[in-house]
């Protein structure tokens, strides 16, 4: 598909010549009727609109639509797409790789129209032999299907094609030859307890509030003195931007005492300043490594003489869920080999204290308050819409089905 150089609006022109009304798409004329007539016109505004909508690209006939332009064509309608925030979404990403393979695959020069279920298992096949994990591999396969959905909707393909695709079933656990990952399960107290003293004292904090309250990652990263309200015995904190927002959906993270005391100090900043800032947590690192000084004042480097003048990274003023997960990871390998140094029975390739990401304190705090409150408390407190997704972070309590046995069974 054609690409367009400039991305302006194209203009109605009179080509002289002929008499005739003309635009140019994709840098191809397009003629419209004689010129200054309303018939004219009105084909301006129906061609033009259909430009635009087909994301600046000429209509092409289905019986010559190759999959590699399918893929191409596709991905630049996900980069318009997937936006939220004015950044792209790891959406987009997953698009990006999954069309990225399916150019560079051996149907490339396929016609789209003739691309069934057959040669879309073909392709999961190749994606299998990747030693891609299953839930991966029908992640990608539904981003495939999603592109010829795109394509009809442009009217580039028949709906046949797009529901031909559907009638092949995802990987199921157990019955394919793809790799099985382990589930997401919730991270013991004891663990995050040994990790703790480890990490830098900002995100100690920020791992200590996000136990309490069950918040995605990304919710305590961005989380300001503006957006909490504390009113009231029960704090509100309303996330600026949160998961499901494109949806209209609103969320409330509710901060009860011993969340209040974690996050008081935090608030007295101005409110749009984040409230864990990494710039915070290295000037406490180096104040603290100073207090631990040995060296007299006179002898050795002073405070801040040994520092770039212009560093490639510097700190910023947030954590991202990255850093977070990197900084959790740190503190983790310090605390294993503490551990270790302590239990010089365990091997060295054996891990006393393993590594875990924040998104396991999500699933920690679902499935306490499951087991106090029920599925609906866990649902509520976790942001759901549905129940069914809750019970993938709230694992159930099945003390209380041995309870019952132990009187019926």
């Amino acid at each position: 598909m054609a690409r367009l150089a400039s991305p302006h609006t194209p203009t109605y022109r009179r080509h002289k010549p002929s008499g005739q009304a003309v635009t140019t798409l994709s840098g191809r004329d397009v003629y419209l009727g004689k010129w200054g007539t309303a018939a004219s016109k009105a084909a301006y505004d129906r061609v033009v609109g259909e430009w635009l909508a087909r994301g600046r690209t000429l209509p092409v006939e289905p019986s010559t639509l190759t999959i590699v332009e399918l893929a191409a064509g596709y991905k630049r309608w996900a980069k318009t797409h997937y936006i939220q925030n004015g950044q792209l979404t790891k959406t987009y990403d997953t698009v990006v790789y999954a069309m990225r393979l399916l150019g560079k695959s051996a149907y490339a020069r396929t016609l789209a129209g003739e691309f069934g279920p057959l040669a879309l298992k073909v392709f999961r096949e190749k994606l299998v032999s990747r030693n891609l994990s299953r839930g991966y591999v029908n992640q990608l396969i539904a981003e495939v299907r999603r592109a010829f959905k795109w394509a009809v909707a442009q009217e580039l393909l028949p709906p046949s094609v797009h529901q031909s695709l559907g009638c092949l079933p995802g990987l199921q656990r157990g019955r394919s030859a793809a790799r099985e990952t382990a589930a997401i399960e919730p991270i013991e107290d004891a663990i995050v307890q040994a990790v703790l003293p480890e990490l830098p004292f900002v995100v100690a904090d920020m791992v200590r509030l996000q136990r309490l309250t069950g918040a995605r990652p990304a919710e305590i990263c961005i989380l300001r003195p503006g957006d909490v309200c504390c009113e009231g015995a029960v704090w509100e904190y309303r996330p600026q931007h949160h998961k499901t927002e494109n949806k209209g959906r609103q969320r409330v993270i509710f901060f009860g005492p011993k969340a209040q005391d974690v996050l008081r100090p935090y608030l007295l900043r101005a409110a749009d300043a984040y409230c864990f800032q990494p710039a915070e947590s290295e000037k406490r690192r180096r104040d603290a490594a100073h207090e631990q000084r040995t060296t007299l004042p006179s002898y050795g480097n002073c405070p801040g003489t040994n520092r770039k003048r212009n560093p490639k990274r510097a700190p910023g003023s947030r954590y991202t869920t990255a850093s977070y997960r990197r900084a959790i990871h740190r503190a983790c390998d310090k605390a294993d080999l503490k551990a270790h140094n302590e239990r010089p029975d365990v091997a060295d390739d054996e891990r006393i204290v393993p590594r875990w990401s924040p998104n396991r304190l999500r699933h920690t705090a679902g499935t306490e308050i499951r087991k106090r409150f029920g599925l609906e408390a866990a649902q509520v407190a976790l942001g759901h819409s549905r129940a069914d997704v809750t019970q993938i972070y709230a694992e159930r309590d099945l003390s209380k089905a041995a309870a019952i046995m132990s009187e019926v069974g």
